[in-house]
């Protein structure tokens, strides 16, 4: 009697475990079955989130807190060449020392393969690194630039080459008493700008040997705004659009700059003017305002543009000196 109990208990129990067994593994093999059905869609993993495109510059509002005689800036997106900008980007002011980086290139152009002198070689490498004067001049002078007085209101010739060869349409010749024709005082407007800094880093400036070459320099530009790294003849030149970029950018690769900035007694106003490009966009900002604002100031607005036109944004864009009143 006792051993048919146990083997009544162990029939019941067979029973009991295929019964529920059976539904299990009838899900388990529906749940595997991709051929159709419901069945498996529960167990396909969701796809991956497409990530965001890395951060750039692009087109954006800018508003800027500034009291000056001029502030304008333009942006050029590389890949498509349309230029944005404010409202009045076609309008011009002197370059000071951002045209270096142009003077350098055409120089270096006309050597085509050959190699510079030893000393020229680190005159253009001075020229755009420290933004020395001096050095500059001698390039200048070895691209066949002139100071000679002359009634034309032609720029000189290094600076006509680049009207030509990057397609400037605003770009003119100083005409300010005793400067008229000095590379610094050239007209150029930011929208002409971006088209420069374009024209250098596509190559048709410095041509293909020396491209690279000017374009690692410019991004060597060393100094701050400090007294101490601003001389005579040179000056600290690494601040303004770099300084309003996120690592997000700069960590992209290279970015490429020359600024000119100069206190200018005439109309005391000082000169800014800030030129980035790296391979997606070319961006200027260029500035007049009382010199009394110093040129941290200036520094200040170039980085203040640039950082509210990165895209996504990072966070507050920088906020610029509240001492002057009034909205560009």
């Amino acid at each position: 009697m006792r051993s048919r109990v146990i083997m009544v208990f162990a029939v019941v129990a067979v029973l009991l475990g295929g019964v529920l067994l059976v539904p299990a593994a009838y899900a388990r093999l529906a749940g595997d079955d991709s051929g159709g059905g419901g069945g498996g869609a529960g167990s396909v993993a969701a796809p991956a989130p497409t990530p965001p495109p890395p951060p750039t510059l692009a087109a954006g509002p800018v508003s800027v807190t500034f009291k000056g005689e001029f502030f304008s800036w333009a942006l050029m997106d590389r890949r498509t060449g349309k230029i944005s900008g404010s409202s009045n980007m076609a309008s011009t002011s002197s370059t000071e020392s951002m045209i270096k980086a142009w003077i350098v290139s055409d120089y270096l152009r006309q050597l085509k393969d050959k190699e510079p002198t030893a000393a020229l070689k680190e005159a253009a490498r001075l020229a755009i690194i420290d933004s020395n004067d001096t050095a500059a001049n001698k390039v200048h002078a070895a691209a066949g630039g002139s100071y000679k007085p002359s009634k034309s209101s032609k720029p000189d010739a290094v600076i006509q080459r680049a009207i030509t060869i990057c397609g400037l349409t605003d770009t003119k010749r100083g005409n300010v008493e005793p400067y008229t024709g000095y590379w610094s005082f050239t007209r150029m407007s930011p929208r002409d700008a971006v088209r420069l800094g374009d024209c250098i880093a596509d190559g048709k400036a410095a041509g293909p040997k020396w491209t690279k070459w000017v374009l690692d320099q410019m991004s060597k530009v060393q100094g701050t705004t400090a007294k101490k790294d601003q001389k005579r003849e040179s000056g600290g030149g690494r601040w303004g659009i770099i300084n309003g970029l996120p690592k997000s950018i700069t960590a992209q690769g290279p970015v490429s700059i020359k600024n000119g900035w100069t206190p200018i007694n005439y109309d005391g106003n000082w000169h800014v003017n800030c030129l980035a490009v790296n391979g997606k966009w070319s961006l200027a900002v260029m500035l007049r305002y009382p010199i009394k604002s110093g040129l941290d100031y200036g520094a200040q607005v170039c980085a203040s543009v640039a950082t509210q036109l990165v895209t996504p944004q990072p966070g507050a864009a920088l906020k610029v000196p509240q001492q002057p009143v009034g909205k560009l």
